[in-house]
């Protein structure tokens, strides 16, 4: 019966930043082996790359440098959870709109999907976007190859993603409408109904 009453002391007591830690998604994307030649010859460490995400628009990346594999990992992933940023997303399964990104040679495009597409990237664009929580983007690199670029890239592609609650605010305009003014002709219905669920997003 102590025991029990002990459990339930620590949830209750259990700190929100901790629950908040383990709702968090990490991945490795990638991991490299540095020489640097000192006195008496090589001296070798280790270099992570880590992404992090609670899988409901937020996402953040780190990079660590360590003598372990094991330490490296955890500088980078600490790192990764301090510059966590937040991405509106549309239903909370894709993009509000197309974008792209640039870091150095490292150029990626970013496609919102309608639903049922799936996650269609690869190597860090899709680390990035799967931690994210997104469910139907289409990704694609077409640039440089080395994953530091990729990923940083990618996140530039991110920061420039705005929701219409947020376009409405810039232009104070209502977001119905902001979505209304279509050049596909929508009905009014439609864009009335996706202007209450970006408010509820929001």
């Amino acid at each position: 019966m102590a025991r029990r009453d002990e459990q339930r002391g620590d949830r209750r007591n259990r700190n929100p930043e901790e629950e908040r830690d383990s709702e968090i998604v990490e991945k490795l994307v990638h991991i490299n082996r540095v020489a640097a030649t000192v006195k008496g010859g090589r001296r070798f460490s280790f270099a992570a790359l880590m992404v992090v995400g609670d899988q409901k628009g937020r996402v953040g990346f780190g990079h660590g440098k360590a003598r372990e594999v094991p330490e490296a990992i955890r500088k980078a992933t600490e790192e990764a959870k301090k510059s966590m940023i937040r991405v509106p997303l549309r239903e909370s399964r894709t993009l509000h709109h197309d974008g792209a990104g640039r870091w150095g040679a490292g150029k990626v495009m970013v496609r919102a999907a309608p639903p049922g597409t799936g996650v269609i990237a690869g190597g860090p664009m899709r680390a990035v976007l799967e931690t994210l929580g997104v469910q139907d983007v289409v990704g694609k690199s077409v640039g440089s190859s080395n994953p530091y670029n990729m990923v940083r890239a990618t996140f530039e592609a991110l920061k420039a993603q705005s929701s219409p609650r947020q376009v409405a605010a810039k232009r104070g305009k209502k977001v119905s409408d902001v979505i209304g003014r279509r050049s596909d002709g929508a009905s009014a219905a439609p864009a009335s109904q996706e202007a209450a669920t970006a408010d509820a997003e929001a």
